[in-house]
């Protein structure tokens, strides 16, 4: 018997044969969009997920245009809406002197049918899409499984897992795609290197329920604020403010979430006379990494397995999501006869994005809220001011920071 959400137990529904079948490491939401486009294909799915339960990761929040596009097909978009918080300007503000530019994203109608972003936490929907599965016969979804080791031969794969009392098992198919994180146990099968770099600082995240607006009543519902000692991002949701800091890596895991720096660092961003209510915080390091390959052979990786990055613009998560439906399209191509090396355009359409786009742009958003050389930092807020004041450049610049230009751009890569 099988475990499913909230320790439940579901009989496994009966399976077609196992060379039909793809297998998928990781049920968040890059591993359920897989999952659910390949279902809905008619293409038999068993997703493994080491957690009990649906994981509820609150760092991602964040969901650009085109992604809610994409997500249009599943039906989940309007009760994402009903259950988040829509946001039609995001800023770049001085921690003195306040807003540098305001950055307008009811530019992009026409080129969208939501031109805004979305705050809404990303196991939402995570619950939204295994609903989904559920309903299919088609879907096998294993919670408590880890995947320990993969192989492949010319025409099948197969997955080792444990299940929570210990035992093993190997599962077959014709194809396994790694949506596991950072620690991709498919990437490393893959051989595939993982460079980059390391983020010196730490990042913090704390929830609150004070609204920021009281003190900054210009504040848009997403706001990078720049400062030469200690920069921070400010995001409202639908329940709570979510503000990020960077922390001295040097400090032990305790002292970085204690509440007396947490109440240090808000009270730095807005002064109170009564304490501020924190009802979660995390810490947790960042890096900048791409895979040297997405594919090899029969095995494949995508969103943090395959690139990881920065999450100053919101890009991890809804380039991970990209990268589910444009892999996900060509499997279903192979699926359906088409040659094993179409999957090579993926790799050649997302790596090129995770590469020049999102590092790029992730960096670039650091580099702005960070630098100290004061000639540097007015040269980062003049030009920052300019494109906002050019009607042209303005549309330019939010449609590839809202990732609709890299998704035109590498659909013409063959």
């Amino acid at each position: 018997m099988m475990t499913g959400p909230r320790g439940l137990s579901r009989k496994p529904p009966r399976m077609p044969q196992m060379k039909s079948r793809i297998l998928i490491v990781g049920a968040g939401p890059v591993g359920l969009v897989a999952a659910c486009l390949l279902v809905d294909a008619g293409i038999p799915v068993t997703l493994v997920e080491s957690a009990q339960d649906l994981p509820r990761d609150l760092r991602a929040s964040t969901f650009h245009p085109p992604t809610l596009d994409m997500l249009e097909r599943f039906g989940v978009v309007e009760s994402m809406i009903a259950q988040g918080l829509i946001c039609p300007t995001w800023q770049f503000r001085d921690r003195t002197d306040g807003v540098v530019a305001t950055f307008e994203l009811d530019r992009l109608k026409g080129e969208t049918n939501h031109p805004y972003r979305l705050q809404c936490e990303q196991w939402r929907l995570g619950e939204m899409l295994n609903e989904r599965l559920k309903g299919s016969d088609l879907a096998e979804i294993r919670f408590g499984t880890k995947a320990t080791a993969v192989r492949q031969s010319a025409d099948a794969v197969e997955l080792d897992v444990t299940h929570p009392d210990g035992s093993a098992e190997t599962l077959k198919g014709a194809f396994c795609v790694g949506a596991d994180g950072i620690g991709s146990v498919v990437r490393k099968a893959m051989g595939a290197a993982f460079d980059g770099l390391t983020i010196p600082e730490i990042f913090l995240t704390l929830s609150t329920t004070y609204d920021f607006r009281e003190a900054m009543p210009d504040i848009a519902n997403i706001a990078y604020i720049s400062d030469p000692t200690e920069w921070f991002v400010l995001i409202r949701t639908a329940r709570v403010w979510r503000a990020l800091f960077p922390v001295d890596p040097s400090l032990s895991d305790a002292d970085v979430t204690s509440p007396e720096r947490g109440e240090r660092l808000l009270q730095g961003a807005a002064m109170r006379a009564v304490p501020y209510e924190v009802p979660h915080r995390t810490a947790y390091r960042v890096h900048e990494r791409v895979a040297s390959h997405y594919v090899s052979g029969r095995l494949l990786i995508a969103g943090d397995a395959a690139h990881v990055n920065n999450p100053l613009g919101g890009m991890g998560l809804n380039g991970g999501i990209h990268d589910a439906f444009n892999l996900s399209e060509k499997l279903i191509a192979v699926m359906r006869g088409e040659p094993v090396e179409t999957l090579g355009r993926y790799e050649r359409q997302r790596r090129k994005v995770a590469l020049d786009v999102v590092q790029q742009t992730t960096l670039r958003n650091r580099a702005i809220l960070n630098t100290r050389e004061p000639a540097a930092r007015q040269a980062y807020y003049d030009d920052l001011r300019r494109t906002v004041a050019d009607p042209v450049a303005h549309k330019t610049y939010v449609m590839r920071t809202s990732m609709i230009q890299s998704l035109r751009d590498v659909a013409v890569i063959d």
